[in-house]
């Protein structure tokens, strides 16, 4: 009888198995063909444009970095735009010579390296761009903190600011290497001067990555302060088992499975297609990020890192604020750091919509004295009125000083966005004012209507805000900062 009550379980357990196995295997053959259904790659998602650099080439200094950059940006030339056709078909098309998101419209490419020289610098700046991005986010700040006096250096990354196909290879460790290369430049140029970093989203990410590892090289110039913009700290570890979506497209030959996004290109500083690998790379960076964080926390050696100034939405689709105070603030050590936290429009009654209301969480830490940071919320000075006020809780404190600004939310807006936080209304691509027609396209004010479904302009990239209505807020706490 025992025997026969254990065969009849196997058998069962058997069944189950095969069942879980089969179900697996045909969502797993569901999603394979939704993602191969999606629109056909193109040539700036395939294209091989092997003279990047990458930790393996043959450097000494940055000079030679910007070399390479040159043969990266003719073979894009050769490769890509010598390959696409011009006409009324492509006038929105990135790497079409003539369109009006063709970023040679511009007076100049700002998805190369820039330098804004000061022949006698108070400070040094260094900018890091977010993962897709160019350059071209941090620009502004940087032509501000230059008219003050700073030598100002705004760096591409590798994989960046040519082709989308440059997120299919790139590792984090490519970036880190090209970021020590800009800092001993800086270093060469300021000379004894403080060296900052300004960094937004992933270049957030690798700011504090460097100020890390400075702390254990002494080789490794100093890091005076670091600002910190929309800064990827943390993401989900299901970020971790993405990368098996890419390493199947590789085994069954399915290029498409490569990518998480495939879009158009319509923004001449942005790639809108977004890689598996990009994504892999900013979990293994935020990872390497933990592990350093509590290696010094160890040794104690986190007293000595520099100064932070971040700022951050409230809400955010693509980092997460919590993660930037559970994993970053809240570690280090008391007394000099100050974080920036931007509220929802509360004027609005948007409230009734909300999935998650970021009240409670703001409330709580404006309340907590533990919190090793000085706390600023920027919120309605009351439900009734767009104009806001400054809610800040010095560090150790729960009593709040209330700074009123000259900063009211426009209408129809509720909330900032990851991607809006370092442009201001005025900026010509991205800002509420639009573009001049030299310019070309303007993306600050993206609203097509009609029936969902026909353009192949996401109805979520028309939604989202590209341009910060408190920018002028942020650029004079920057610049106060660094001085």
């Amino acid at each position: 009888m025992h025997k026969k009550l254990t065969s009849f379980v196997f058998k069962i357990a058997k069944i189950l198995a095969w069942c879980v196995a089969g179900g697996f295997l045909t969502l797993l053959g569901v999603f394979v063909y939704l993602m191969e259904n999606r629109t056909d790659l193109s040539i700036w998602h395939t294209v091989n444009l092997d003279t990047e650099f990458t930790v393996e080439s043959e450097v000494e200094n940055f000079s030679d970095y910007l070399r390479i950059e040159d043969q990266v940006f003719k073979q894009l030339d050769e490769l890509v735009f010598d390959q696409v056709p011009t006409g009324p078909q492509q006038i929105i098309n990135r790497f079409s010579r003539g369109s009006l998101s063709n970023p040679e419209r511009w007076p100049q490419n700002w998805n190369r390296t820039f330098k804004l020289p000061s022949p006698s610098p108070d400070a040094g700046v260094l900018l890091l761009h977010g993962m897709s991005d160019s350059p071209y986010s941090l620009k502004s700040i940087g032509e501000h903190l230059h008219a003050n006096n700073a030598w100002v250096l705004g760096l591409r990354y590798p994989g960046h600011g040519t082709a989308p196909a440059g997120l299919t290879s790139v590792r984090w460790q490519d970036m880190a290497h090209a970021i020590e290369l800009a800092m001993d430049e800086l270093r060469e140029k300021v000379g004894n001067k403080p060296i900052y970093i300004v960094g937004y989203s992933v270049g957030g990410a690798l700011a504090v990555h460097y100020a890390l590892k400075s702390l254990e090289d002494s080789q490794l110039p100093r890091v005076k302060g670091v600002v910190l913009i929309s800064p990827a700290i943390g993401v989900t570890p299901l970020a971790a088992l993405a990368v098996w979506q890419a390493r199947l497209g590789h085994l069954l030959g399915l290029e498409k499975l490569v990518w998480t996004d495939i879009k158009l290109e319509y923004d001449p500083y942005k790639y809108n297609s977004f890689s598996v690998n990009a994504g892999d790379q900013v979990y293994r960076l935020t990872d390497e990020i933990s592990r350093l964080i509590t290696a010094r926390s160890e040794d104690r050696s986190l007293t000595d890192f520099p100064t932070l100034l971040a700022f951050q939405s409230s809400v955010d689709a693509t980092v997460s604020s919590k993660a930037l105070i559970d994993g970053l603030f809240s570690r280090l050590s008391p007394g000099r750091h100050k974080l920036v936290l931007f509220d929802i429009n509360r004027q609005t009654d948007i409230e009734q919509l909300l999935q998650k209301d970021p009240r409670p969480h703001l409330d709580a830490m404006l309340e907590d004295s533990a919190l090793p940071f000085t706390l600023s919320v920027v919120r309605n000075q009351s439900e009734t009125d767009r104009a806001t006020s400054i809610f800040r809780r010095p560090e150790g404190s729960t009593s709040l000083q209330a700074i009123t600004t000259n900063f009211s939310w426009p209408k129809g807006i509720f909330s900032l966005s990851h991607v809006a936080l370092p442009f201001s209304e005025n900026d010509v691509l991205y800002g509420k004012a639009g573009a001049t027609s030299q310019s070309g396209i303007r993306l600050g004010d993206l609203a097509l209507r009609g029936e969902r479904g026909v353009v192949r302009i996401p109805p979520g990239d028309m939604l989202r805000l590209r341009w910060n209505p408190f920018y002028p807020l942020i650029e004079q706490q920057i610049l106060t900062f660094v001085k």
